[in-house]
């Protein structure tokens, strides 16, 4: 429970300091790339994050999505949906303490069918330790915390 406060503190600091920077689409992007360039299938198709390749890109809510092969992209163009990453692919741990922060690619877990990301594998592991709750915080707070 410690390592929860400690890891919620620290995002929270970075979150403040970071303010002004803080992104306002509904979709995290680094650059211009979605989930910082990776593959949305791949962690559904290969059960781990794979870097996308500029061949393959595909824009779809105003940023770039790129995958790791046509096959890949075409899937995602079909049924965008079945491989969006939840909150917009900010990280759930975030979210669900009513902040947008940044993701480490790394830092995954598919729940249900849905892909959720989150700040670093550090963060991550305390998210997973209360996932069910911290996912439907999340989800009650997704509305508000996609306009800032």
């Amino acid at each position: 429970m410690k390592s929860l406060h400690l890891s919620f503190l620290i995002l929270l600091l970075a979150g403040v300091l970071h303010g002004a920077y803080a992104q306002k689409s509904e979709i995290n992007s680094q650059n211009g790339k979605a989930i910082s360039g990776y593959d949305p299938v791949g962690y559904f198709k290969l059960g781990k994050p794979v870097l996308g390749n500029a061949e393959f890109k595909a824009s779809y809510g105003g940023v770039e999505w790129y995958f790791s092969s046509k096959e890949n992209m075409d899937l995602f163009l079909k049924s965008p949906n079945d491989y969006l990453p939840q909150y917009g692919g900010y990280c759930a741990f975030g979210v669900a303490g009513g902040y947008k922060a940044k993701i480490s690619p790394e830092a995954w877990s598919i729940v249900n069918g849905k892909l959720y990301l989150n700040y670093n594998k550090s963060v991550q592991a305390d998210w997973l330790k209360e996932r069910d709750t911290m996912i439907q915080k999340a989800d009650k707070n997704w509305t508000e915390v996609k306009k800032k």
